[in-house]
């Protein structure tokens, strides 16, 4: 229960009507509010100067008015919004239209477009002429015409925020930004407990599942102890992001024991989306995938290239005095469960390959590819790790070998590389040598 509690959390504050409903019903809840407070004739005299003093007819055209534009303005802004973000889509990629719908300014200006109609809806229909039982409610119609600024003033907000959130930099440093909140989410400053020989799971029986759907959410907290309990160990062969085919093995248990599938199935929440909030690969492939489509010859753009490169490398410093989780729990000095973490050399592959990959007989951007490895390792001391971004630096040499037809532009990065291997075997004491 708890990881499908998790994942409503995260559907709701992903979702892009949370907040235009609230702001809808508050406006319904005030002017309903404003109305019985007019009605019941509790508006301080000395308000009477500043409140709306016209007669009934001119409330109603003037509530009118502000009902209709609004509604208008927000259907045709958001329209033109929606057309500018399938054009930006098709450069930085479909996947991150999610930024814009998660995005709280776009969602608070429907909602305040949204409410101020609503508002004047209510208030509107409480508007009586003379031969209807005159009724005006003065505070209530005041809070109209104030509403109505407020929406010229969030229009104009609203279009300076959108023309920067579809700027590619500003794609790329939210997204960035959501690698590094993962990051910290399934990092750790503590010794982890290292995972058991694989001999430890002879014997070991499979559970299969009959779901289907990408892995949202895991109770790995909840499932261990169950295990404990049940004087049991799982190992789980899938993690948050990974997809569970229906009827394929999704753990081993040894012992087994005839409640485990019932337990798997109540610890996990599968999606049938991707979400980066738990899957740091699917977070790192979002801003992979910008670089990718600016390496493609139809877009053709290396800068961009470039700076996400630039955030990649800033990501694995913020990794050095952290250490990514092992996923075995233990308890009363025993292994319960293990599930597969993130590995920094398979973080590192899925930052680095695809772009290695499609950069090939570019220059610029192998050259910056390997300086900014030259920058991690100047951080980075961890044999292993200075090993993993080694590995990388090392196909791009190969590749530039190959593809790079400028003698000029292959002796550049062999500099780079060279500077590469002195940072690595000398610390930040290569860095003169660069």
């Amino acid at each position: 229960m708890t990881a499908r509690l998790r994942k409503l959390i995260d559907d709701i504050a992903g979702s892009f009507w949370v907040v235009p409903a609230l702001l809808v019903i508050a406006g319904v809840v005030g002017a309903w509010g404003l109305v019985v407070i007019d009605s019941k004739g509790l508006v301080p005299e000395w308000s009477n100067g500043w409140l709306y003093n016209g007669g009934a007819t001119g409330a109603r055209t003037l509530l009118g008015a502000v009902a209709s534009s609004t509604i208008g303005v927000a259907g045709t802004v958001f329209s033109i919004t929606i057309a500018a973000l399938s054009l930006a889509a098709g450069q930085m990629g479909p996947r991150l239209l999610r930024n814009f719908t998660r995005d709280r300014g776009n969602q608070i200006t429907l909602g305040i477009f949204l409410g101020t109609f609503c508002y004047v809806l209510v208030v509107l229909r409480s508007v009586r002429v003379p031969d209807e039982g005159a009724f005006i409610p003065h505070l209530a119609v005041s809070v109209g015409i104030a509403l109505a600024f407020v929406c010229v003033a969030t229009l104009v907000y609203f279009v300076g925020h959108v023309s920067g959130r579809i700027n590619v930099d500003t794609v790329i440093g939210l997204v960035s930004e959501d690698v590094r909140d993962v990051m910290r989410t399934l990092a750790t400053d503590d010794s982890q407990p290292s995972p058991p020989p694989p001999a430890f799971w002879n014997g070991a029986v499979p559970i299969q599942d009959d779901r289907r759907g990408y892995l949202h959410q895991l109770d790995e907290e909840g499932l261990a102890n169950w295990a404990c309990e049940h004087d049991t160990a799982i190992r789980m062969l899938v993690r948050p992001g990974d997809y569970v085919f229906p009827g394929a093995p999704i753990a081993m248990i040894k012992p087994p024991r005839e409640e485990a599938a019932e337990a798997i199935r109540n610890a996990t929440a599968l999606s049938p989306q991707r979400n980066s909030s738990t899957d740091l690969l699917f977070a790192v492939r979002q801003l992979v995938e910008v670089s990718v489509r600016a390496l493609s010859p139809g877009i053709n753009d290396p800068h961009t290239a470039i700076s996400v490169l630039d955030r990649l490398g800033s990501a694995l410093c913020d990794m050095e005095p952290l250490r990514l989780q092992t996923g075995v729990s233990t308890k009363d000095d025993r292994i319960v469960l293990v599930v597969p973490h993130v590995r920094y050399d398979e973080l590192v592959g899925a930052m680095f390959h695809m772009i290695r990959q499609n950069a090939a007989g570019k220059p610029s951007v192998l050259i910056r590819m390997i300086e900014v490895m030259t920058w991690v390792v100047s951080c980075e001391r961890d044999p292993a790790r200075m090993e993993a971004v080694r590995k990388h630096a090392d196909l791009v040499m190969r590749d530039a070998e190959r593809d790079v037809g400028s003698p000029s532009d292959l002796n550049d990065i062999c500099v780079r590389h060279a500077a590469f291997v002195d940072m690595i075997a000398e610390g930040a004491a290569g860095l003169s040598k660069a």
